[in-house]
């Protein structure tokens, strides 16, 4: 088949470029067409040698822009990746051909769903965050440092201030939001939506089409299997971004309470103040991925204390791939990998006495070595792979043609359940 990827940047500069873009390889390799349709660059040079059509527009994002006001007009309505995409697609056969978008929102823009409906191709798309259904793309209100469950595009949503930086861009994004609704109909253009946790569906079903059907698609891990450790439980261990949102300060509190040694690998806006107010806080900084698994291997636990809901955190993941009980609150769909009081524990969110609690609980030695083997057990089991997550999206792929073809020819097709693919 022909596989059309379309995505904000064609190089892997996080989560979201790195599954689209690896995947892309993947298909490649298994002889599959692919095309690869960016707004910036430049291309991850192992697309081309691996023979994969790159469409790179060669446009700014937020960090690179030099002229903040014209890529505000670009975040709102793209009409240059609209005109490209529509080229790009003309004359594609749907018979043989998907087109699965992953990002949009940070250079492509709401335009491209004009050119996405015009082609008359099957469409597929990724929830890697949730700027389809909400103007600020988490369901999270940065100044009040919580969930947010405003209905999107409501009163009550325009009129509160949710945004991490000013009320400005928040009121950018409700425009945007507008343009996606309204202009390119993008919340009812995909018959199929891919979902990476049973929290993320749940969160955009009720503001997406009932006939929307969902197909449960992990990401895939890249963690190098070793056997279970034998050595004794390090440190508590925090890996990502040190901002509110991703709950540090909670796990720096609840440490303190605990009477153990946070350690955190990572950086962000709320690193320095954590430092200074929690100066027994050993902070590594960013560390490369070799480094952050080979500390995973050695960590008594992870902590992933995340106060909005997430995607799925592929940290939690590759701990318990390394061995590491993972203690993760109870909001976020980190919590749908691990096993309460087996592979780890949940705590409520938040709530730094409840993580505290069981930060005391795995003190314990022994304790700690049980959920230690246990995790490595259960995620060897059934690993995220690349090879996995391949054989389920080309499921995917193959039902939506299927679907599309019998829509075309006016029928509805036989389709398998979603938990029934390989």
């Amino acid at each position: 088949m022909h596989v059309v990827l379309v995505v904000d940047h064609a190089f892997i500069n996080g989560g979201q470029a790195k599954v689209a873009l690896d995947a892309g390889l993947g298909l490649r390799a298994r002889g599959h067409r692919v095309t690869v349709f960016a707004a910036v660059g430049p291309a991850d040079p192992r697309l081309a040698e691996a023979g994969i059509r790159v469409v790179c527009l060669g446009q700014d994002d937020i960090a690179s822009t030099k002229n903040r006001f014209a890529f505000a007009v670009q975040a709102i309505w793209n009409t240059h990746a609209a005109r490209r995409l529509a080229q790009e697609l003309a004359g594609l056969d749907p018979a043989d051909t998907v087109v699965h978008v992953h990002a949009f929102a940070k250079a492509l823009s709401p335009a491209i769903g004009v050119s996405l409906r015009a082609s008359g191709l099957p469409l597929l798309y990724t929830v890697h965050e949730f700027f389809l259904v909400c103007p600020n793309g988490g369901f999270y209100d940065y100044p009040a440092k919580a969930i947010c469950h405003r209905t999107p595009m409501s009163a009550a949503c325009i009129a509160t201030n949710c945004d991490a930086r000013s009320y400005p861009r928040k009121l950018l994004r409700v425009v945007r939001h507008a343009a996606l609704d309204h202009v390119a109909g993008m919340r009812r253009l995909f018959p199929h939506i891919v979902t990476i946790s049973a929290l993320q569906e749940k969160v955009i079903a009720p503001h997406l089409p009932a006939t929307t059907v969902f197909h449960r698609v992990d990401n895939p891990i890249a963690v190098a299997p070793v056997p279970p450790r034998d050595g004794p439980p390090g440190d508590f261990l925090f890996v990502g971004r040190i901002s509110d949102e991703k709950g540090a300060p909670v796990f720096a509190e609840a440490a303190r309470r605990a009477g153990v040694r946070p350690v955190f690998v990572g950086d962000g806006p709320a690193a320095a103040e954590l430092a200074a107010r929690y100066p027994e806080a050993v902070i590594l900084g960013w560390k490369d991925e070799a480094a952050v698994h080979a500390l995973m291997r050695q960590a008594r636990a992870l902590v992933f204390p995340s106060v909005w809901y997430e995607g799925q955190p592929l940290t939690v993941y590759e701990a318990l791939a390394c061995g590491a009980p993972v203690i993760v609150s109870d909001a976020c769909a980190g919590r749908e990998a691990v096993e309460d009081g087996e592979t780890g524990f949940w705590f409520r969110s938040g709530d730094a006495d409840a993580l505290a609690a069981h930060l005391v609980r795995l003190k314990d030695d022994a304790l700690a070595a049980r959920m230690s083997r246990a995790a490595h057990a259960r995620y060897w089991a059934a690993p995220l792979t690349r090879d996995n997550h391949l054989d389920r999206i080309t499921a995917v792929y193959d039902l939506v043609l299927r679907a599309a073809g019998a829509a075309a020819r006016g029928r509805t097709p036989h389709r398998p359940a979603v938990a029934a693919l390989p």
